[in-house]
């Protein structure tokens, strides 16, 4: 235990911060892909596939591209004031989302609630570095990522609860925001670079932006890069595809008799019907699988090059996010979650460590600045898999549109996407799940798979030879 007294306070209030803002982000964003295209009288608001792609990829690709320029003006005017600034933007969109529904005004608050998002993400890491030595910081950080994994996995557990009233899961992660406030008053200004020269903010942007640029002198980790937001397209699926694919396709009503004869709570609280399970709640598994097995995976790879723990990773979340697409057996569904997240553990802590490694002595910073580029790149490419292709190859709306004109059915106008799959199942003479079967069967909207195996392997076989190249060099 005398490790843990060589920590600040700030450190531990620092930690305390992360876990409810990630708490609060998980707790809407793993729900927000089904409530941008659930149906209407499940509180969701229909939007398209490919509507939910964009909203999703441009703007998470925004939270991930505004961190370099943020880091600057928490620099520049404090930590403190920028996380203020950062839970106002937090809870004040939390606050109006449920009172936009078309597509652009849901568009402009995703944004914004990402730039709060933005402005919060470099500070935490920076104060967690700030207040470690290099004796503590391997365990300083050890517990600051074991933090996100706990707020990314009780997050959802809680806004689940209140899902029967949409606007609530906004209202809950709100909620959790503000008792940041009262963290914030504990939380002590660690020491900062200050810039001494009388350089506007704009100016100190555009400084950074024209650093930011000389990543085109150095071509060999700009093609790095790029390989990792292979990786990045392929892991976001997570979010944006598994759970609307788990909630359209996925037969979980094993898994609800299961935790109804012997935990009822589960299947009480986690449940949209009798026989159907949250699909949040599943892929919230593999925030569960991390929390457990992240130290020993961590010990498994620790021996291995990053390259070669990168690729392995690459590979095995390749496989287990491909295999979540190609069954409806839901306990076939959380096996490929547990091979997704032992990939995701081998591969995507070694990212950091290579850039560290690899990078400059006299341009670390720099380096470990360009750590967001694959994630931005990857949430573009993920959003357009996740919108355009899913649409076209697996939407369960679109695909019984197609049902129904085929047929010729009459179903009315004005129905809800759940009222009208029902009508259409009806007149076809099937039960719900019966006619689920009969358009898996028919139209093979599991095919997705493919593309997102060959996004993976495509991603780890450029890894490959990206290091086979560097050791001829």
């Amino acid at each position: 235990m005398s490790i843990f007294s060589k920590f600040p306070r700030t450190f531990w209030v620092a930690n305390a911060i992360e876990l409810l803002e990630r708490w609060a982000w998980y707790g809407f964003f793993m729900l927000f892909a089904n409530y941008l295209t659930g149906s209407s009288d499940m509180g969701g608001l229909e939007f398209s596939q490919s509507q939910k792609g964009l909203i999703m990829g441009i703007g998470t690709g925004i939270l991930y591209f505004l961190p370099v320029l943020t880091g600057a003006i928490a620099d520049r005017y404090g930590y403190k004031k920028v996380l203020a600034l950062a839970f106002v933007i937090y809870a004040t969109a939390f606050a109006f989302f449920p009172q936009v529904a078309s597509f652009p005004a849901v568009f402009a608050m995703y944004i914004y609630l990402a730039v709060g998002a933005a402005l919060f993400k470099p500070i935490t890491s920076a104060t967690v570095a700030k207040t470690t030595r290099p004796e503590t910081s391997s365990i300083g950080f050890g517990i600051f990522y074991m933090m996100v994994n706990i707020g990314a996995f009780f997050g959802p557990l809680v806004t689940l609860l209140f899902k029967s009233q949409s606007h609530l899961i906004f209202y809950a992660s709100g909620g959790i925001i503000l008792l940041n406030f009262i963290l914030l008053f504990f939380y002590r200004e660690p020491e900062r670079t200050r810039v001494k020269v009388k350089a506007s903010l704009l100016r100190t942007l555009k400084e950074i932006l024209r650093n930011m640029a000389s990543i085109f002198k150095d071509p060999r980790f700009l093609v790095f890069l790029l390989i990792v937001a292979g990786f990045w397209a392929m892991y976001y699926q997570l979010f944006f595809t598994l759970p609307v694919f788990i909630a359209q396709w996925v037969d979980t009503s094993a898994l609800y008799h299961f935790f109804d004869a012997t935990i009822p709570f589960v299947s009480a609280s986690y449940s949209t019907a009798p026989g159907v399970l949250d699909a949040e709640f599943i892929t919230n598994m593999d925030a569960l699988f991390i929390i457990i097995f992240q130290i020993v995976v961590s010990t498994a790879v620790m021996r291995l090059k990053p390259l070669h723990a990168m690729a392995a990773g690459f590979f095995v979340c390749t496989i287990g996010m491909a295999l979540t697409l190609i069954s409806q057996n839901v306990l076939f569904t959380i096996a490929a979650i547990f091979i997704f997240s032992l990939g995701e553990m081998a591969g995507s802590p070694k990212v950091t460590e290579y850039i560290g490694l690899t990078a400059p002595k006299d341009k670390k910073a720099l380096y470990m600045g360009y750590s967001f580029i694959p994630v931005f790149v990857g949430n573009f490419l993920a959003g357009f898999i996740s919108g355009n292709v899913y649409q076209a190859m697996s939407d369960k709306v679109a695909i019984t549109e197609k049902f129904i004109a085929e047929k010729g059915l009459l179903i009315p106008d004005g129905l809800s996407t759940n009222a009208r799959f029902e009508q259409a199942a009806q007149q076809a003479g099937l039960s719900p799940q019966e006619l689920t079967n009969l358009l898996w069967d028919t139209y093979h909207p599991s095919g997705l798979w493919m593309v997102i195996l060959a996004v993976g392997i495509f991603a780890t076989l450029c890894l490959f030879c990206y290091d086979r190249i560097n050791k001829k060099i």
